[in-house]
């Protein structure tokens, strides 16, 4: 028999029905309240988000309407809407919350990211996968069971649970119910659905099977294309798409509804919503009021518009009425899968039991094969990665230290060479050179006494010139205070680069918001800048040092977290080149007598990229703490990586907290694992300084506003987050709002609300 194994093996995967549990309908309940919303088509062929309230029937309005919606989820008091752009590969999640569903609250945005392929909601929280690893991410942040993992289809999400299946189709569940994770059926399977505490699938051959808590009744026997799951009951849609249900206290579909075709089915603890096939109304059933009228709205969306790759069966026949010429497709729900062809070759000849071990081994050889060489080439990786991250940038005071990364390409230039550059292109004209012995006299040579800090390269000097001006001497040094205290050849050549980028960077800028350089001293070994004197201190003092402090206001944090950002954006926007900084936070924001900042600090900043290069492949360097993730891991430097290090600053002023500070355990934590979860949950309140006086309501809404500019700075991916100058607009508008009532809403870095 001419066949190659490996081939069948592949064309076995690849025939499996993929289905996802995106959907145009859902249910929420809070109190004695249903609220069932769908999307309908609308005029411009885009779909709108209508929702009406039982028992009342009354149409209620969730706005303002996001764009481009694509399917819905909903839970017990709340409502989440996505929006998703398949040409850009981006999705934003929409969310309403209400105690009562007559008065919903604005709506928030709660997540804006990659393309998000599945999502599925339960009483108290809803999850998504990103399409471009599978991975899982839930709402509110860190409140899933089993959170974290990964599906290819078919996300099912229950209260202590979550499923899915796997790429072969098999069926995965974790969390701590154990009635449903420890009790999954093997093999392979069309689609999974979860309730309350129990999830249920479509094998591949259409049968049902259930799991985890008991329920009455049997599955019914017969081949079915989906299923849903509420508290106590299941409903199934059969290949000829008539609906049947089974439950406690004899639950059964309404026997007006028996003979109705439907495209899809939802579920939400006693209540299911389905779409009729005919003319595409949506019909619900379950209680009293929607078992006598289960009609709820005309020309409902009945299928979420996906690529044309994510459909494991045919497309919808009527799918160009709602996708349009977006290039998008419905998705049909599979049916049983039919057994796989034999190739040509094969003559049509029957399986045999030879045949069939001879395909397991050679398969099961293949596959242990692709193991070895993953774990061989992850091995070589690691090893790679990690002489990487030895040498990557310089580290927080007392967390450990490093070198800063070489020049970008070419050697590394002499010092003299490229400070005679500097002055002959005229940058450093106006900079007043500074011999040695004068500095030495203006700090009482460098007396400990005047140290006032270290910077990237050398401990920080008050010093006092013999015209009576006051300034500030970084004195570039080999000892164990300098971020560059390496021995040899290395260190120096740091130091000396660290210098040259301070002096030539300084030499060109002229901001109120960023510290100005005064002169410098290249002499005997010496190298030295001058600044001008911010008297102040800086910023990591005020937070963490000092007793008492000018930041004892919301709007006086607020006003200094505008002028550092305004400082970072004239970097990012208006220098030319443009630079990144590198390197932003507290101790590196210095505080005037006014409390007016000033950015400082730039041995580790470099000109951003030009033309039409997005980013700088270099190692990472910055400090632990507030360095980019992104920039940490993958060693591409973009200005959004100076956006991350500043969303840290900011949740260090609404917090109090380190970067990186110690629990109530003594064990390391993360500002951002710590305070971002509080700010999505809304519950920002519990993570403020206390140091600070509670916020007047003018203030709360303003500091709410600023700790979701936080967030949205802190995102992992880069791309996700805002410009510097989207985030100067949001801090000058709450800083407006502590000193006037107005209303603003969630972050409007993005463009996309």
């Amino acid at each position: 028999m001419a066949m190659n194994v490996p081939l069948l093996c592949l064309l076995l995967i690849s025939l499996l029905p993929f289905s996802h549990s995106l959907s145009p309908f859902a249910i929420s309940e809070t109190n004695d309240q249903t609220l069932i919303c769908a999307l309908v088509k609308s005029q411009d062929s885009s779909f709108a988000l209508s929702c009406t309230l039982f028992p009342q029937r009354a149409q209620i309005n969730l706005t303002p309407a996001p764009p481009s919606l694509s399917a819905i989820a909903a839970g017990d008091g709340f409502l989440c809407a996505l929006s998703s752009s398949h040409s850009t590969n981006r999705s934003l999640i929409f969310c309403w919350r209400f105690s009562d569903a007559t008065n919903p609250g604005n709506r928030k945005r709660v997540y804006n990211g990659s393309v998000l392929t599945d999502l599925s909601s339960a009483n108290s929280r809803f999850c998504g996968v990103r399409g471009r690893d599978s991975a899982v991410e839930c709402w509110p942040i860190g409140s899933a069971a089993g959170d974290g993992g990964a599906f290819a289809s078919s996300l099912a999400v229950g209260e202590d649970f979550m499923c899915g299946l796997s790429a072969s189709g098999e069926v995965a569940c974790s969390g701590s119910d154990r009635n449903v994770a420890d009790d999954v059926p093997v093999g392979r399977f069309n689609v999974v659905a979860a309730g309350f505490h129990r999830a249920c699938g479509v094998r591949e051959n259409g049968s049902l099977e259930c799991w985890g808590g008991n329920l009455a009744g049997e599955a019914p026997e017969g081949e079915f294309k989906s299923v849903a799951v509420g508290e106590d009951r299941v409903c199934a849609i059969r290949t000829d798409e008539r609906v049947v249900c089974w439950g406690e206290e004899g639950f059964s579909l309404p026997p007006s509804l028996r003979n109705v075709s439907f495209v899809s089915i939802q579920g939400k603890r006693k209540r299911f919503c389905g779409v009729d096939n005919s003319n595409y109304s949506l019909l619900c059933w379950g209680d009293e009021v929607l078992d006598s009228d289960s009609f709820v709205f005309d020309g409902v969306v009945p299928l979420p518009c996906r690529p044309r790759e994510e459909c494991g069966c045919d497309c919808w026949p009527n799918y160009g009425e709602y996708c349009g010429d977006r290039g998008l497709v419905m998705c049909q729900p599979c049916g049983p899968l039919l057994p796989p062809l034999l190739p040509p070759s094969s003559g049509g000849k029957k399986w045999n039991s030879k045949m069939v071990a001879f395909m397991v081994v050679g398969c099961f050889g293949t596959l242990s094969s692709l193991v070895v060489l993953c774990v061989f080439l992850f091995s070589r990786y690691i090893k790679i990665r990690g002489s990487r991250i030895h040498d990557s940038g310089r580290l927080e005071e007392g967390e450990g230290e490093g070198t800063a990364d070489p020049p970008l390409s070419g050697p590394r230039p002499a010092l003299e060479k490229k400070l005679s550059h500097l002055i002959s292109m005229g940058n450093g004209g106006h900079l007043e050179e500074f011999s040695f012995q004068v500095l030495l006299m203006a700090t009482d040579n460098f007396s400990e006494e005047l140290r006032i800090g270290s910077g990237s390269f050398g401990s920080v000097y008050r010093a006092t010139l013999e015209d009576g001006r006051q300034v500030a001497v970084k004195r570039a040094e080999s000892s164990t205070s300098s971020s560059y205290a390496i021995a040899g050849k290395r260190g120096q050549e740091d130091r000396d680069i660290a210098f040259v980028n301070e002096l030539e960077f300084l030499s060109r800028l002229n901001h109120k918001n960023l510290v100005r350089l005064l002169g410098y001293c290249e002499e005997s070994n010496e190298l030295a800048l001058v600044y001008e004197y911010v008297d102040n201190g800086t910023l990591a003092d005020h937070l963490h040092r000092l007793e008492s402090s000018l930041l004892v206001s919301w709007p006086r944090r607020i006003k200094v977290a505008l002028d550092a950002a305004r400082g970072i954006e004239y970097l990012h926007e208006y220098a030319v080149p443009r630079i990144i900084h590198r390197d932003i936070k507290p101790s590196n924001i210095l505080l005037d007598a006014m409390g007016n900042a000033k950015v400082s600090d730039f041995g580790l900043s470099l000109w951003g990229p030009e033309g039409d290069e997005s980013h700088l492949s270099l190692r990472a360097a910055g400090t632990m703490g507030y360095m980019d993730p992104e920039y940490y891991r993958l060693q591409l430097l973009t200005t959004k990586s100076d956006v991350y290090s500043f969303g840290v600053v900011l949740l260090e002023l609404i917090s109090g907290c380190k970067a990186i500070h110690k629990n109530e355990l003594g064990e390391p934590r993360n500002v951002v694992d710590y305070v971002v979860p509080y700010i999505i949950q809304d519950d920002i309140h519990r993570v403020l300084d206390r140091r600070v006086a509670p916020p007047t309501p003018f203030e709360i809404e303003a500091v709410m506003y600023v700790g979701y500019l936080a967030a949205d700075c802190v995102m992992p991916e880069g791309s996700d987050r805002p410009t510097m100058s989207e985030v100067v607009n949001s801090l000058e508008r709450a800083l407006e709002a502590c000193l006037a009532p107005q209303v603003l809403s969630r972050s409007t870095s993005v463009s996309s609300e």
